[in-house]
């Protein structure tokens, strides 16, 4: 247990500070465009009834 608390465990955290560190420098090399956060609007999904699974298979394909 003391090895996992040790050695794992400062690992996983290191690993993802530099996966998220990664992910927001990556913002520098995209194109102008893509920069903009994402909008704030809502999706224009019709709603679906929770146990109309056959109109669900039908509208998902």
């Amino acid at each position: 247990m003391a090895f996992l608390r040790q050695y794992i465990a400062p690992l996983l955290i290191v690993l993802v500070f530099l996966v998220a560190l990664v992910a927001v420098s990556a913002r520098t090399f995209l194109p102008g465009d893509l920069q903009a956060p994402a909008p704030l609007g809502s999706l224009s999904l019709p709603p679906l009834a929770t146990a109309d699974l056959a109109g669900l298979h039908q509208y998902l394909g």
